[in-house]
C-alpha cells in the first residue's frame, strides 16, 4: 500500500498542474479577447488560435465522453474472466479478435485510451490492447464509409487506408506479445477496491462516478494537447509544408507529421485529405490518414497518461516505421 501511495503521489501532481496551466491559459485567451481590454491585441492570428481550440475541444469531447462512459461500464458490470474468455489465446487470433472490436465500439482514441486501460486490468492482453488502441480508430464502418466517400473516384485509397492499417496493427501487437513482459500501466488498479464496487446495490451510481473521475483525468490532457494543436496549426503554414514534400519518400514523411500535428478525428480526417489529391501521392494521402489516427500529439498525450514511457516510445516508433513503408510499398506496387 506505501508503495503505491508513493507512486500515486507523483502523478497527481503533475496531472494538477497540467490541468491549472490550461485553465491559466483559457484565462488568458478570455483576457486577451475582442472584450475589454482584449481589443487591444488584433492580431487575427488569436482569432484562428481560439477557433482552432474551440473547435478540437467540441470534436473531441463527446467521444471521450463514449469512451469514460464505456470504460465506467466495463469496470461495474464486465466480470474479469468474460474480457479474458473474449481474446484467443493464440496472438494471431487474439489480434485479429481486438481489431474486430474496432467495428463493433467505433472509438476514435479519444474514447478507446481511457476504455483500454480497463481492459488491460480485467485482462486482455497487452498485446490485443495495442492492436486494438491501433487500429480502433480506423477499421470501423464509419471511418470506411466517410473515406470512400470522399475517395469516391479512387476506391483503392480507402482500401489502402483499411489494409495498411491493419497490417501494422498486426505486426504491432505480434512485436508487442515477442518483447513486451510486464505491466506497461503506469499505476496498477486496487483489485479489491474493483471487487467491491462491483457488488455495490446502485451500480448506475458506481459507473457516473467512475465515468466523472475518468473524464477530468484525462479530459486535461485533451485540452493540453488542443492548445499546442491550435499554436502549430496558427504559426505553422499548411502551404509551406506542403512544398517541402514534392519527392515521394518526403511527401509520405511530411503527410505523416502533419497528421501527428492536426490530431484530427478519423471520421472526418479523409475530407482534409482529399483537399491535398492534386498535391501528393495517394501513398501520402493514406500515411496521412493511418497515422495521424493511430499516432497524433493528443493520443500521445492521453497515451503517456495511461502506460509508462518507453511502452508509448516502443508504439509510436513501431507505427512510424511501419507506415512509412508501408505507404512507399503502396505507392510504387498498389497505387501506379
Amino acid at each position: 500500500m506505501h508503495n503505491e501511495s508513493a507512486v500515486r503521489k507523483p502523478q497527481r501532481s503533475y496531472a494538477n498542474g497540467l490541468a491549472l496551466v490550461c485553465l491559466a491559459f483559457i484565462a488568458i485567451l478570455y483576457v486577451l479577447s475582442d472584450y475589454g481590454p482584449g481589443a487591444i491585441i488584433a492580431d487575427p492570428r488569436l482569432q484562428i488560435f481560439k477557433t482552432v481550440f474551440v473547435s478540437i475541444i467540441l470534436e473531441t469531447m463527446p467521444f471521450l465522453w463514449i469512451g469514460v462512459f464505456l470504460s465506467a461500464i466495463l469496470h461495474v458490470y464486465v466480470p474479469d474472466r468474460l474480457i479474458q474468455r473474449m481474446i484467443p489465446r493464440n496472438p494471431i487470433l487474439g489480434i485479429i479478435a481486438a481489431s474486430v472490436l474496432g467495428i463493433v465500439f467505433p472509438l476514435c482514441e479519444c474514447g478507446i485510451v481511457p476504455a483500454i486501460r480497463r481492459l488491460i486490468n480485467k485482462g486482455m492482453p497487452v498485446y490485443a490492447a495495442s492492436t486494438f488502441i491501433l487500429v480502433g480508430p480506423i477499421l470501423n464502418p464509419l471511418v470506411f464509409w466517410s473515406t470512400f466517400t470522399a475517395f469516391r473516384g479512387r476506391p483503392e485509397i480507402a482500401y489502402g487506408r483499411m489494409g495498411l492499417a491493419f497490417i501494422v496493427a498486426l505486426i504491432v501487437g505480434l512485436i508487442v506479445y515477442r518483447f513486451v513482459r510486464s505491466n506497461p500501466l503506469r499505476v496498477r488498479e486496487n483489485r479489491d477496491h474493483e471487487h467491491d464496487h462491483s457488488h455495490e446495490n446502485n451500480k448506475l451510481a458506481a459507473v457516473m462516478g467512475h465515468a466523472i473521475n475518468e473524464f477530468f483525468d484525462m479530459g486535461k490532457y485533451i485540452v493540453f494537447g488542443a492548445m499546442i494543436v491550435g499554436l502549430l496549426q496558427t504559426f505553422v503554414s499548411q502551404t509551406d509544408l506542403a512544398s517541402l514534400g514534392q519527392a515521394s519518400g518526403s511527401a509520405n514523411a511530411l503527410m505523416m507529421g502533419l497528421g501527428f500535428i492536426l490530431s484530427l478525428c478519423s471520421t472526418s480526417d479523409a475530407f482534409v485529405a482529399q483537399s491535398f489529391v492534386t498535391s501528393f501521392s495517394g501513398g501520402a494521402l493514406i500515411a496521412f490518414m493511418v497515422f495521424g489516427p493511430m499516432i497524433n500529439l493528443k493520443g500521445v498525450l492521453m497515451m503517456s497518461a495511461v502506460f509508462k514511457t518507453k511502452f508509448v516510445a516502443l508504439l509510436v516508433s513501431l507505427v512510424v516505421i511501419l507506415v512509412y513503408a508501408g505507404t512507399f510499398v503502396l505507392d510504387y506496387v498498389f497505387l501506379k
